[in-house]
């Protein structure tokens, strides 16, 4: 999904404010110290003309000056490449008609520059121990490592119990396609199981822009769990099942599924008319393309199944040519035509079959 610019220049002040970074040092510090903070970063012209008096200093930034500064009252004003601070003791002025549903003078202050300007305000409250971070009026309170890591713990066990499942459902998938016997209800369930990984993943992902330079553990677990494997996978699998198989509209087919609610998602019906088909029940026999199945097997080059399934049109038919003719495959780009012949039966009841 695309991000908006608010959502962007928000994602750029939480990476700003995340552990390992020098302004995360200086914020955690000025709590410590029990102080209170108005800091304002990037966009300075504007900055400074919604204030005035304070102390120019133009110096360069550290998280010990930004620490020390702050036990003055009023703003500090620093560059947006966190290089130079700028001001300090700075009286910001911004237009009290800007409506803002914050209490404190402060987060007032903080949210109504956040409008006026494209900075990035900072407001530590020294009563509540809190950090709020503005953007353009939008506020995110800067949570502890220990609640992130709490819901990170919660994610990679969602993460980790479905795509047991989900690894399960898809080897018996591979054996209910071979035989020709793939019903509506099976993909369904596949289908709501990598929505629900995506959903988690989304989630980490999230946690570890939050959690900056303590986050490169779940980064690795995440990558794991459901990482470009399993994007390929879910993708040749929409691709199979899908009334039009082209990549450009299985994009579009997993754009509608994110945006489902789970109810829909496990309706049956529902899924078959994202995926083009009309009068399905969960009963509904559907055949694959092979794209998925062929894509497992290490003698299938890139762009090898798609030659194979634009000839035969599906994994069945493929199935029943192989039998008497597995050299054919041959044509289509494949260096060893009997061991994918070989490997496809293997995957339908463990034993190979070709010639027989």
């Amino acid at each position: 999904m695309e991000l908006s610019d608010a959502q962007k220049k928000m994602q750029e002040a939480i990476r700003l404010t995340a552990p390992g970074q020098p302004i995360r040092t200086a914020l955690d510090m000025i709590i410590a110290g029990h102080l209170g903070a108005l800091i304002c970063v990037g966009d300075t012209e504007h900055v400074l003309a919604a204030g005035n008096d304070g102390f120019p200093l133009n110096i360069s930034f550290t998280a010990n000056r930004l620490f020390e500064l702050s036990k003055m009252d009023g703003a500090i004003v620093i560059d947006s490449d966190l290089t130079q601070i700028l001001r300090a003791n700075f009286h910001l002025n911004p237009d009290a008609s800007l409506v803002t549903s914050e209490t404190g003078m402060r987060h007032r202050t903080a949210a109504r520059m956040s409008v006026l300007t494209d900075a990035i305000i900072i407001s530590v409250s020294s009563r509540r121990a809190v950090v709020n971070i503005y953007v353009h009026g939008k506020s995110y309170e800067l949570q502890p490592v220990s609640a992130l890591m709490a819901s990170v713990n919660q994610l990679i066990a969602t993460l980790q119990t479905t795509r047991a499942a989900l690894d399960r459902s898809l080897l018996r998938l591979t054996a209910l396609e071979l035989d020709d016997y793939v019903t509506l209800a099976d993909i369904t369930d596949i289908f709501s199981s990598f929505e629900i990984m995506q959903q988690a993943k989304l989630g980490l992902e999230d946690l570890i822009v939050k959690l900056g330079t303590q986050g490169k553990l779940v980064r690795l677990q995440l990558e794991q769990l459901a990482g470009s494997t399993m994007e390929d996978e879910y993708n040749l699998m929409i691709r199979d099942y899908a009334a039009d198989s082209s990549e450009e509209h299985a994009a579009r087919i997993r754009d509608e599924f994110w945006a489902m609610p789970a109810r829909e998602l496990t309706n049956p019906r529902r899924v078959a008319e994202v995926l083009g088909f009309d009068n399905l029940d969960e009963d509904s026999v559907l055949t694959p393309l092979g794209l998925r199945t062929l894509s497992r097997v290490s003698v299938v080059r890139e762009g090898v199944a798609e030659r194979i399934v634009d000839e035969y049109g599906s994994l069945q038919d493929l199935m029943d040519d192989i039998r008497n003719d597995p050299e054919r495959l041959g044509d289509f780009g494949v260096n060893n035509p009997a061991i994918l012949a070989d490997s496809l039966y293997r995957m339908r009841d463990g034993k190979p079959q070709v010639g027989a």
